[in-house]
């Protein structure tokens, strides 16, 4: 089995360095474009809420510079089914489409994410039902957490 050496793992550092990234996050990343500049649209459903709940953790607080509109849909697919034909298991298969503008009305980000949970319905009605309402809300986490990422890929083109 090979394993790195010290100067295998120096020279690998070494080429990192030279290659011209930069940390998002890090000084004079582009992701400080982006942090506490973006105004989500107003939440209407309790996905909504997850979602710019999430958005405002990765990305700080409301700014006033971009606004990010976006719609989110979500399908729900029976999973397991037993022999009665009772459905016991759902899927959550979720899309966002997204458009970052800025003030002045120009598109600058667009895009869909998708990603999919699942919750049981095993079982009363009160653990069925708090069980998709925690499904819904990290299918909205996981989906914000896309469209960040796909922000801060395209942070480099945005206006300084």
């Amino acid at each position: 089995m090979w394993s790195p050496d010290r100067r295998t793992a120096l020279l690998g550092l070494l080429a990192l360095a030279g290659c011209g990234l930069t940390p998002v996050y890090g000084p004079n990343g582009a992701g400080q474009r982006l942090f506490g500049k973006v105004r989500p649209r107003d939440p209407q459903t309790y996905q909504d809420f997850a979602f710019n709940r999430r958005l405002g953790e990765r990305l700080g607080g409301e700014g006033t510079d971009y606004d990010l509109d976006y719609r989110i849909t979500v399908g729900v697919v029976p999973q397991a089914i037993t022999t009665d034909e009772v459905t016991n298991r759902y899927s959550l298969n979720g899309t966002a489409d997204f458009v970052l503008k800025d003030r002045a009305g120009r598109v600058l980000a667009q895009g869909r994410v998708s990603n999919f949970t699942s919750y049981s319905t095993t079982g009363t009605t009160i653990a069925t039902l708090s069980a998709e309402g925690d499904a819904r809300s990290r299918l909205a986490e996981m989906l914000a957490d896309q469209v960040v990422t796909r922000l801060l890929a395209a942070s480099s083109q945005l206006p300084e």
